[in-house]
């Protein structure tokens, strides 16, 4: 009687473990089964994203030739005029001699050596500013001191107030806060190594060429 007893409470048991075996067994095989699914999700995401991406990268714009002869880029006389102080003379002859030796032949207006002798300071300087495509203010502390220089920052603005990359800001020997406020809505190439800045101010000129000449060239179609 004792012993049937004993067996009677020992079947529970049994079952017990047996569904708990069970239980092991099934989340066991639910587990190994959930990184395959997420694989399976990632990669399908991975190779929806990759397609996104690839169909979202735009068209590069086709090239332009901005020393043909039928280019807007001739309409002006000069590329870029160079505004600076004469105290920096020396730093603005380099810049001037680095852009006038690039490939494309940038056409400089360097105020000392194409201004018209016995003309007036301000008439050069007005000329100077609409005959050019491109200005760098070259903002130095000399610069900032000097009337002549601000007159013809503020002729520049005057000319393209919309600020469409044609006015250059170049800061040199100055402080961020001394950047001349009516500037501030632009951005400026920073001189820290004079061979960066200056590839810096070429590419600036060049991007500005390009996209007159390639807009002149659409609207022409």
């Amino acid at each position: 009687m004792a012993g049937w007893f004993r067996r009677l409470l020992q079947k529970p048991k049994q079952s017990s473990i047996h569904a708990s075996s069970s239980s092991h067994s099934t989340t066991s095989h639910s587990l190994s089964s959930s990184p395959s699914s997420f694989s399976s999700s990632s990669s399908a995401w991975s190779s929806s994203s990759s397609s996104s991406t690839s169909t979202a990268q735009p068209s590069r714009p086709a090239p332009v030739d901005i020393s043909s002869s039928s280019s807007a880029r001739w309409v002006k006389s000069y590329d870029v005029c160079i505004c600076h102080s004469e105290v920096d003379l020396e730093f603005v002859e380099e810049l001037v001699s680095y852009l006038e030796s690039q490939p494309q032949s940038l056409r400089c207006f360097l105020q000392l050596r194409d201004s018209v002798a016995g003309s007036a300071v301000m008439t050069e300087l007005c000329e100077a500013v609409q005959n050019s495509h491109c200005w760098v203010m070259l903002i130095t502390p000399s610069f900032l001191q000097d009337p002549w220089c601000r007159y013809q920052m503020h002729q520049a603005l005057a000319e393209a107030p919309m600020a469409n990359g044609r006015t250059i800001p170049v800061l040199k020997d100055i402080d961020r806060k001394d950047y001349p406020r009516e500037l501030r809505n632009l951005y400026y190439i920073y001189v820290a190594l004079k061979e960066n800045s200056f590839r810096q101010i070429r590419d600036t000129v060049l991007r500005y060429l390009e996209e007159l000449c390639r807009s002149s060239t659409s609207g022409m179609q």
